[in-house]
């Protein structure tokens, strides 16, 4: 698995993906933060950032990931991958681990933008730390969803379209929390990605949010690997 993760890792930054992704990242990134802190009469309320992020995310984690796996099946080099020592689960994992870790890094690089909120006031240190913990399992979780769908095409395109989709579907069932009928709604408080990430834009680190948030990427991360398996044997 170590072995698949450093190629991994290093891919990214020997095509244009990794730059790609990291040079949008931070400009995406850098603009919400001038429009919804800096340029707010000195507030340094970040609430709307980082909801504004979640949804930036919700386009460029399904970039990073989109040939993770369809790359591979596109050039038949699945099968040295497949024949080779290392586990389905292994190298699932490794591709997943090297994505998340790029990711990771971007999203620490980007958390210097806070040292301006200095100038203004005195920000909430605790908040804005249970926001990028919150933003970090988010990410993992979108970057799973991309995993699995790299996994069922050989089309990068349709891979990061389809990815993009069923993030966009999962984040606007929030929107249906409002609904008359009382156990349908919190059906969806349960399930919705944005009602769980509610706690931590009051600084509260909710264990379960988190717990949640892994369950799904690891569902995710098995899916996939089901699907290797199933190939294998066919």
């Amino acid at each position: 698995m170590f072995a698949i993760y450093k190629r991994e890792l290093k891919g990214y930054f020997i095509s244009p993906i990794g730059y790609l992704f990291t040079a949008n990242f931070l400009a995406i990134s850098g603009l919400l933060f001038s429009i919804c802190t800096l340029q707010r009469q000195s507030q340094s309320s970040v609430g709307d950032y980082f909801e504004y992020l979640i949804y930036a995310f919700a386009v460029l984690l399904p970039l990073l990931t989109m040939k993770s796996l369809s790359e591979e099946r596109k050039t038949k080099s699945e099968q040295l991958l497949m024949t080779s020592p290392v586990s389905v689960g292994g190298m699932v994992m490794g591709k997943y681990l090297a994505a998340l870790t790029v990711f990771a890094a971007v999203l620490l690089c980007n958390s210097l933008n806070f040292l301006l909120l200095e100038t203004y006031g005195d920000p909430n240190v605790a908040l804005l730390a249970s926001n990028l913990i919150c933003l970090f399992f988010i990410g993992a979780l979108f970057l799973a969803i991309g995993i699995f769908f790299s996994s069922l095409t050989e089309d990068p395109l349709v891979s990061a379209i389809t990815s993009m989709d069923v993030i966009f579907v999962m984040l606007a069932v929030s929107f249906l929390s409002d609904i008359s009928v009382k156990w349908l709604a919190k059906v969806v408080d349960w399930i919705s990605i944005l009602a769980r990430y509610e706690p931590f834009t009051y600084g509260i680190l909710d264990i379960t949010s988190i717990i949640y948030y892994v369950s799904i990427a690891a569902l995710f991360l098995f899916l996939t690997v089901r699907v290797y398996e199933r190939r294998r044997w066919a």
